[in-house]
C-alpha cells in the first residue's frame, strides 16, 4: 500500500495519527453495524422462506378449489359470483426499523370477508374458494412488504461492506504506512541533530579552530 504524499513533519504526523484514530474507530463502528444488518437480514430471509412455503400451500389449496367450482357450476355462473364480490383494500406506507435503521415499506389492510352472493345458485364450496384466495392474498401482501425491506436492507449491507473494505484494505493501511514513514524520517532527523550537536560539543571541548 502506497503511503500518502505528504511532507514528513511533526504537524503532519499529528494529523495522520488523528486520521488513523478516526478511521480505526469508524471501522469498528461500521463492522458492528454490518453484523447487526446481516443478522436482521438473515432473520427476514428466514421469514421470506417461511412465507414462500405458506404461499405454496395456499396456492395448492386455492386453485384446485376454484377448478372444482368451475367444474361443478360452470364458468358463467362462477364469473357472475366473482363479479358480485367487491372489496376495497387500503394501502399505506409504513416505517419499519431493521438493523437500527428505518425503512419505508407498504402495509395492506385487508377488509373483512363478506357474503356478496345469495345461497341460491351457489354450491357448498363457494365459501371455501373465497376463504382460500383471501388467505393467499393476505400472504402475498405480507411477502410484498417483507421483500421490499429485504431488498433495501441488502443494499445497505452492500454499502456498509464497501465502506468496511475501504477502511480495512486501503485507508487504514495507507495511514499506518504514512505514519511509520514520517516517524522514521523524524527519528532519523533527530539522530542527525544529536550527532551534529555532539560533534560541535566535541570540537568545542577539544579547542577546535575558532
Amino acid at each position: 500500500m502506497a503511503k500518502l504524499n505528504i511532507a514528513p513533519t511533526k504537524s503532519n504526523l499529528l494529523a495522520i495519527k488523528e486520521q488513523l484514530s478516526v478511521a480505526t474507530d469508524g471501522y469498528e463502528l461500521l463492522e458492528q453495524k454490518r453484523e447487526i444488518l446481516v443478522m436482521d437480514l438473515m432473520r427476514l430471509v428466514e421469514r421470506v422462506t417461511l412465507l414462500e412455503r405458506d404461499i405454496d400451500k395456499a396456492v395448492a389449496a386455492a386453485y384446485p378449489a376454484l377448478r372444482n367450482m368451475l367444474m361443478t357450476v360452470g364458468g358463467d355462473r362462477t364469473e357472475r359470483i366473482a363479479h358480485a364480490v367487491k372489496y376495497d383494500f387500503t394501502m399505506r406506507e409504513k416505517p419499519v426499523v431493521a438493523g437500527g435503521m428505518t425503512f419505508s415499506s407498504i402495509d395492506v389492510e385487508l377488509p373483512k370477508q363478506q357474503l356478496f352472493y345469495s345461497f341460491m345458485g351457489t354450491f357448498a364450496d363457494t365459501d371455501r374458494v373465497t376463504v382460500s384466495f383471501f388467505r393467499l392474498l393476505n400472504l402475498l401482501t405480507q411477502m410484498a412488504s417483507i421483500r421490499t425491506i429485504v431488498w433495501r436492507l441488502a443494499n445497505e449491507v452492500k454499502k456498509t461492506q464497501r465502506r468496511v473494505n475501504a477502511l480495512d484494505k486501503m485507508i487504514i493501511p495507507q495511514n499506518r504506512e504514512t505514519k511509520a514513514y514520517i516517524e522514521s524520517v523524524l527519528e532519523e532527523r533527530d539522530r542527525e541533530n544529536v550527532f551534529v550537536l555532539k560533534s560541535l560539543k566535541s570540537r568545542k571541548d577539544g579547542g577546535g579552530e575558532p
